[in-house]
């Protein structure tokens, strides 16, 4: 097989993956559960929910981290990640010979610090901010000035892990975990480096994060039955679940990874992003940047809609994403979406947030080594202005070559991911 795509440039493999999700820790784990369309969403227990509109999340609660803000449980999430996916590539951890690209989720200093700070401030009554920012340059609290740098996580990932050059760390909003993939995929088609370690992290379910969300009404209220929450393309749908997670992927050089005898997984084959300056959270009505997302990776690919086996939803269960979702791909598979499979992995997880693209990269690759089409779970009311295959409640088992990933982002991100077992033509 030519180690190099049809445009010429360098050929991606994925020669290691990772993830950590609410479902459970390591791939083996939550790919079983997903398959069996489990729900990792529950009650929060983590803090009081008293008087929030939304008491429910797929919190990643088997992970114990001091003190617990979502910068330290982010880069623990991605720590997980990341030794899963070095470990299999066979790639020495503390020496990865290649650059670090981790998608984490904006930080600022949370709730509980920030009271502390306050009293902190030896004020009696009220605190003017003038008494946080003298609390806050006596030097005492240099370490929360150090934990809630946005750049923290990475370093510390690239210095367990030994990665080259300086890590880039990015957040473009829901579509973050997709577009550390494209950086790394970039990087070695450039030929700047022959491996990168692709990361996606999230561990922002607080009580600010919720309201936050519950102020744009963004998220769903259906607090009753947890677990089936969460319906993406169901009629009934009435907002994404806040989920955590971490992913990483291994991308090295095809020739490279065949000379050093590494298994390949499977080829990222194209990437496709565009920006949508219509509005904060909403999309443009006529779809177009998304649309062009879409064609763009599969062009990038070189691959035709018709080559695509499957595609793994954003699908974030939102009344407006998941019909703008619909008709984008509509507009580039025609009427093929009506029995071309296409499933949410936030059905069960919830939505992962800068996570996401990654979370669902490593399950579209293990669609394609498997087999299996993970469901769409809690599909009981089916939408008729969404007539799609979600592949409902029940996974599927179907020759799997080609898949697409979409994530699509506040703030106009939409970046869309095609991989694959082999490059097309080989």
């Amino acid at each position: 097989m030519a180690l190099r795509d049809t445009k010429g440039r360098p050929l991606v493999a994925v020669t290691g993956m990772g993830v950590v999700t609410s479902l459970g820790q390591g791939k083996d784990d939550t790919w079983a559960a997903l398959t069996a369309g489990k729900s990792g969403i529950h009650r929060i227990e983590r803090f009081p929910t008293d008087g929030l509109r939304t008491t429910i999340a797929g919190t990643v609660d088997h992970v114990d981290v001091e003190p617990f803000c979502a910068p330290v449980l982010s880069e623990r999430l991605a720590m997980l990640a990341a030794e899963e996916a070095v470990g299999q590539s066979g790639l020495t951890p503390g020496d990865f010979p290649g650059a670090l690209f981790i998608a984490v989720p904006p930080v600022e200093m949370e709730w509980p610090q920030r009271k502390a700070l306050a009293e902190a401030s030896g004020q009696e009554g009220d605190v003017t901010y003038k008494d946080l920012l003298k609390a806050a340059a006596s030097g005492a609290f240099k370490p929360w000035h150090d934990l809630f740098i946005f750049g923290t996580v990475a370093d510390r990932v690239a210095d367990r892990f030994g990665t080259r050059g300086s890590p880039i760390s990015l957040s473009t909003a829901c579509s973050s975990g997709a577009t550390a993939i494209q950086l790394g995929v970039e990087a070695i088609r450039r030929g700047e480096t022959d491996a990168a370690l692709c990361i996606g992290t999230d561990g922002s379910v607080n009580p600010e994060s919720l309201i936050r969300f519950s102020l744009l009404s963004a998220l769903s209220t259906q607090n009753e039955n947890p677990e089936g929450a969460s319906k993406p393309f169901s009629k009934n749908r009435d907002g994404f679940v806040m989920g955590e997670g971490g992913a990483a992927l291994v991308l090295e050089n095809a020739e490279a990874a065949r000379a050093r005898g590494a298994t390949i997984l499977g080829y990222v084959l194209g990437c496709g992003e565009r920006g949508d300056s219509f509005h904060r959270t909403r999309s443009s009505p006529d779809g177009a940047p998304g649309i062009a997302a879409l064609r763009q990776a599969l062009a990038d690919a070189g691959v035709q809609p018709d080559d695509i086996d499957y595609i793994n939803a954003h699908g974030t269960s939102t009344p407006e994403n998941d019909k703008m979702e619909a008709m984008s791909c509509t507009a580039v598979f025609g009427e093929r979406m009506a029995s071309l499979p296409i499933s949410s992995n936030k059905s069960m997880i919830g939505h992962t947030l800068t996570a996401a693209g990654a979370v669902e990269a490593v399950m579209s690759l293990l669609t394609i080594s498997t087999g299996r089409i993970p469901p769409t779970i809690n599909y009981q009311v089916p939408d008729p202005a969404i007539p799609l295959d979600v592949v409902p409640n029940v996974a599927r088992d179907a020759k799997v070559s080609y898949v697409l990933s979409n994530s699509f982002g506040f703030g106009g991100q939409n970046t869309c991911l095609v991989f694959g077992a082999e490059p097309k033509g080989a």
